[in-house]
């Protein structure tokens, strides 16, 4: 009997060393999500859970240490030269952090700086992280918004600050429609303006087009009037600050036509590789994303 247990204790030492070796080795030289998950899923065969649950541990543990700093560092940076901007400019801006395709632990690491801003582009991937975030996280939706996802989106997430991207009558009623089925009573969207014209690009022209889809968006009538016309937005053309220049102009145009005060609608644009010059010409919100969380991985896209 003694034996037998020394040897189980035998046993189970040398396990719990090769264990700590192994965890050690995968922790040192994986450093990609997807590699940590592919390494966990082959080893689902052996009979190894207490070893596949540390190893997921360890590593979900080791990458939210790593993602702190390289998201600290960004997110400082970003935040330093907008506030330089906009003393220089004169004007408040705000940063939207763009998340697109990024793990939630990068977004908690944003979130444990004080940031509490967001922008999404995949209705499914903004709905799943809402779920993970805490309550107080703004989102803002910022990608291509397609009929079918409008319902989902309103319905789940809540805290839903705003869409920058309504670009039709069709979009808007939707929207509308959406936030009044869950008695919502208002959501901030901004139109987006084509102002590179560019295939690639979504967006109304600016003028007669531009205005009355403003019009119509501003409405008090139900159901737009659970909608808040907050401003407008554009992409934009790389290195063509005119775009910027068509969206000031297009934004003046608009509150005339409606008859409010020009900085009354927000100005939505610039991102990593011109959000200074945007400022300079008066945006109040960037979207800066690559700039705070690194390169993109589209290869899980939703």
């Amino acid at each position: 009997l003694w034996m037998a247990s020394a040897s189980a204790f035998a046993g189970g030492l040398l396990c719990g060393v090769i264990s700590l070796v192994f965890l050690s080795l995968v922790a040192s030289k994986l450093d990609k999500p997807n590699q940590i998950r592919h390494s966990i899923r082959a080893m689902k065969g052996l009979r190894l859970g207490p070893l596949r649950r540390a190893l997921r541990c360890l590593c979900t543990t080791s990458h939210a240490e790593g993602y702190q700093e390289k998201v600290q560092m960004g997110l400082k940076a970003v935040t330093e030269r907008m506030q330089k901007a906009a003393k220089d400019s004169n004007h408040s801006v705000e940063l939207i952090a763009v998340s697109k395709t990024k793990p939630v632990e990068m977004l908690r690491c944003a979130y444990d700086e004080g940031h509490r801003a967001f922008g999404e582009n995949y209705a499914q991937e903004l709905i799943s992280k809402y779920s993970q975030m805490p309550s107080d996280t703004e989102w803002h939706f910022i990608g291509k918004l397609q009929s079918n996802k409008v319902n989902p989106i309103v319905k789940g997430v809540p805290n839903l600050k705003a869409i920058h991207t309504v670009h039709s009558e069709k979009i808007a009623r939707k929207l509308a429609a959406a936030c009044e089925a869950v008695d919502r009573s208002s959501l901030d969207v901004y139109l987006q303006v084509d102002t590179s014209g560019e295939a690639s690009k979504n967006g109304v022209s600016a003028g007669e087009e531009l205005n009355e889809l403003a019009k119509v968006v501003a409405s008090d009538d139900p159901p737009f009037d659970r909608l808040r016309l907050a401003g407008v937005m554009t992409i934009g053309a790389p290195n063509d600050e005119t775009c910027f220049e068509k969206l000031v102009k297009a934004r003046n145009e608009v509150a005339a036509v409606l008859n409010v005060e020009e900085e009354s609608l927000k100005l939505s644009m610039g991102m990593s590789g011109d959000f200074e010059k945007a400022i300079e010409y008066g945006s109040n919100f960037i979207r800066v994303g690559s700039s705070i969380f690194g390169a993109r991985d589209y290869s899980n896209k939703q």
